[in-house]
């Protein structure tokens, strides 16, 4: 016990700092009373504009109010400021306007001592370093401020300087928030409160290595790997000759901030493919990498002259697991297509759900609750509505947020509210959604393979309508091409593995000895302006001869009227049912 001090702790510890302030519990509860005082006169003086009937006078004023009172309470409560600054439809707009000078607009400390911590660090004088650096920080933020400097060999950096002793101070919040986690726990509905302190743990873990600037370091390069073919996504390099655990030297963006909307429009530059280019790198991070920015407020994002979009601060970052990943597509795709009782079972999977949980009277109550929140129009869907319309379902079922998923949805949520703050009108599904139905029609691993297959059968039959849905959607994002999606689709048809999706297909077509031809009319409207008739009657052709290898005798001729169909559509087929003979009759 004697051995421990927050300065000196390197990774997020809840038992030693439990151990440490409970030895010393005049630090701690000093702490709260000042929490506690500070929010107590910010509601007083709330209280006393409605009874003075003053609300409209004094709005600016408690706006500023609470933007001082959370820069004085330190890091922890800034944190929570950033995030409210992204909500325009949760935080009325004079105190919008307020919490948004929280992600960069932040009172900066000591340039004197700024300057030394650099030197300290790199074991070395500033101009052995930097050939310029600003004598004053361009930005401060929560844990440190960053300068503006050129190194010795060129290039122009910013200098990002950790706030002098943040462990103490971090450590003194994470106790008291977990203290307040574990006593509010028991009085939460049902398991409103259940892993609680585990999402105080995940929020310590995650806010100690934002404080390693070596680690930030690893996490950019990382990030970049990931994002190297992508032409629309910038990261910035490291330069770690001038890095160490509390000063980054990284390369200079020149940019605007996300929510500049009117000097992004002066730059020529189109909001709207700025949000596409934000909602769908970040899908790209939690469905394909698994590796995402947990941050992502509007100071760590930047439009670029040339259309790109630049991430910065790579602090908060995690990882998803490879079986997450895919039970999140999962989950999307079934709650697009109001497949409830797939739904639950994604839960149970993804430890909303304890898997010993029944399903059976959650089902009506996830369609009461969510189908009402996407309502008849899949444009409707956005997060907000769905966070507020889950949180109903805690009260009543035993639902819980694994700690894991409270930076996920932290993460969705506040870029969501970046968009929302470029257009107000934003649905996120109207990206989001042709994002994944891209990625189930051209996912090449035998996983998304998988789940395109789930997708396409329900019950043994195969879902024509979910067919045609994925491909009208997919093809709202001008990145889809169905003519090589179409090839990929015949290869892997002809393929061994696409054994059991040939038999289907076929047996889909000709179920009950009838030809459902309104089930190919419509597929062939969606695809005949990009298929030419002899490619598709080729692969026809080819299926029926791997059918007849497979010894599939009996629906061999109804295949063959299909290509027939295919090869010639100068005969309109209509939405009729056409027996057919078996040949061999």
């Amino acid at each position: 016990m004697g051995q421990y001090q927050p300065a000196q702790l390197k990774g997020y510890n809840a038992e030693a700092i439990a151990r440490y302030y409970r030895y010393r519990p005049w630090l701690a509860w000093g702490r709260l009373l000042r929490i506690l005082w500070s929010f107590a006169g910010f509601i007083l003086s709330i209280k006393l504009d409605e009874w003075r009937d003053q609300v409209e006078q004094n709005k600016v004023k408690r706006a500023i109010q609470l933007r001082k009172l959370l820069t004085g309470l330190g890091p922890t409560f800034i944190k929570v400021g950033q995030a409210l600054s992204t909500r325009p439809d949760l935080i009325r707009k004079d105190f919008l306007e307020e919490l948004v000078k929280l992600q960069d607009q932040l009172p900066p400390f000591d340039s004197a001592i700024a300057y030394q911590i650099i030197e300290t660090e790199l074991d070395r004088p500033i101009p052995e370093s930097f050939s310029e650096l600003s004598a004053t920080p361009v930005a401060a933020a929560s844990l440190g401020q960053v300068y503006r400097g050129r190194l010795i060999t060129g290039e122009e950096v910013a200098v990002k300087v950790q706030r002098p002793n943040l462990r103490p101070v971090l450590t003194r919040d994470l106790y008291l928030m977990r203290w307040a986690a574990s006593w509010l726990a028991p009085w939460l509905p049902l398991n409103l409160g259940h892993d609680l302190t585990l999402i105080v743990d995940e929020f310590g873990t995650k806010l100690f290595e934002e404080i390693d600037y070596i680690n930030e370091g690893r996490n950019a390069e990382k990030f970049a790997i990931n994002f190297h073919n992508d032409p629309q996504v910038k990261v910035p390099s490291i330069f770690w000759r001038y890095t160490n655990t509390h000063v980054l030297t990284l390369e200079w963006i020149n940019g605007f901030k996300l929510t500049d909307t009117q000097r992004i429009r002066e730059a020529g530059l189109d909001p709207e493919a700025i949000i596409q280019i934000g909602v769908t790198s970040g899908l790209q991070q939690l469905l394909e990498h698994g590796f995402f920015h947990a941050d992502p407020h509007p100071g760590n994002l930047f439009a670029m002259p040339d259309g790109r979009m630049a991430y910065i601060d790579f602090g908060m970052m995690d990882q998803l697991e490879e079986t997450t990943k895919e039970t999140l597509v999962d989950a999307l795709v079934h709650l697009v297509n109001k497949d409830y009782i797939d739904l639950a079972e994604d839960f149970v999977k993804l430890g909303f759900l304890t898997p010993d949980t029944n399903i059976c009277p959650i089902v009506p109550a996830l369609e009461a609750v969510l189908g009402n929140a996407i309502g008849k129009n899949v444009s409707d869907f956005n997060f907000k509505t769905i966070t507020d319309e889950f949180s109903e379902l805690m009260y009543e079922y035993p639902f819980r947020v694994p700690a894991k998923f409270a930076l996920i949805i932290r993460s969705l949520v506040t870029q969501e509210g970046i968009a929302l703050s470029l257009n107000p009108n934003f649905k996120i599904v109207e990206v989001g959604y042709p994002y994944i139905a891209r990625r189930l029609l051209t996912g090449e691993s035998p996983a998304l393979r998988r789940r395109l297959l789930n997708v396409l059968f329900k019950d043994g039959k195969f879902q024509w309508q979910r067919l045609e849905n994925l491909i009208e959607i997919a093809r709202t994002d001008g990145n889809f091409d169905v003519v090589p999606t179409a090839q990929m689709g015949f290869q892997y048809l002809m393929s061994e593995e696409g054994k059991f999706l040939r038999r289907q297909l076929v047996i889909a077509l000709t179920e009950d000895d009838r030809l459902h031809t309104e089930e190919v009319q419509r597929l062939w409207n969606l695809v005949k302006d990009d298929l030419k008739p002899n490619r598709i009657l080729n692969v026809a052709i080819g299926i029926l001869t791997e059918l007849s290898r497979e010894g599939a005798a009996a629906i061999l001729p109804k295949a063959t009227f299909l290509g027939s169909f295919v090869g010639n559509q100068s005969t309109p087929v209509g939405n009729s049912k056409f027996k057919i003979q078996n040949s061999n009759s």
